[in-house]
């Protein structure tokens, strides 16, 4: 049983991983999308807004639940959409609505005056956003992005009501059946633990190597 919950373990952290891949697309775009010039691309910005204004819990059941829902009023037939992949999905808007505000804060801490003087010596924009202004975005966006992934690490948890058999479902099914709920809940917790370790050592030499000419 120790074993199914290292396996758990380790599928909780693939669920991290992908949900922060995915978020992190997401919240580049939605990032882009509330800088716009244009207000037509500022619209899908304000799902962030909404998001962040629910519990979490009620995001995931949402997803789990209002995609069937939603699909047997289209379609007339009822299909149970994957729970891994429902936990990813509403983990991963979770996570871009966050990070899309660490990102338009970063961008918006780059002096304009550096723009600027890239513009007087005649750069072109693009050259500048990838050379000036994306390094100086990166680093003061990297402490704020680490905090979500610690975060987002702690919110998987939450997959686990929806039938997710990731860590913390793994300890419920096995204090049940053993009858031993502390033991296996400190395991779990000691793993979660392991992991949340293992990411802040980590990100803390990202940050050094990312800050090392600052």
């Amino acid at each position: 049983m120790m074993t199914h919950l290292l396996n758990a373990g380790l599928m909780t952290l693939g669920l991290a991983l992908v949900s922060l891949a995915v978020g992190m697309v997401l919240a580049v775009l939605l990032c882009g999308a509330e800088m716009s010039r244009w207000r037509l691309l500022r619209l899908p910005a304000a799902f962030t807004t909404v998001l962040r204004g629910l519990p979490e819990i009620l995001v995931v059941f949402f997803i789990y639940f209002g995609s069937t829902h939603l699909l047997f009023l289209l379609t007339g037939e009822y299909i149970e959409f994957s729970p891994f992949w429902c936990g990813v999905t509403a983990l991963s808007l979770l996570f871009a609505a966050y990070a899309a505000q660490t990102l338009r804060g970063a961008l918006n801490a780059v002096s304009r005056g550096q723009r600027q003087a890239a513009q007087a010596l005649g750069l072109p924009p693009l050259y500048t956003f990838f050379h000036i202004v994306l390094p100086q975005t990166w680093r003061h966006a990297l402490p704020g992005l680490s905090n979500q992934w610690l975060v987002l690490l702690k919110d998987t948890a939450l997959v686990s009501l929806i039938g997710v058999h990731d860590l913390m479902h793994q300890a419920k099914s096995a204090a049940a059946s053993t009858y031993e709920p502390f033991t296996w809940y400190a395991l779990a917790a000691l793993i979660y633990l392991a992991i949340t370790l293992v990411s802040q050592q980590g990100l803390k030499r990202l940050q050094a190597r990312v800050t090392r000419y600052d």
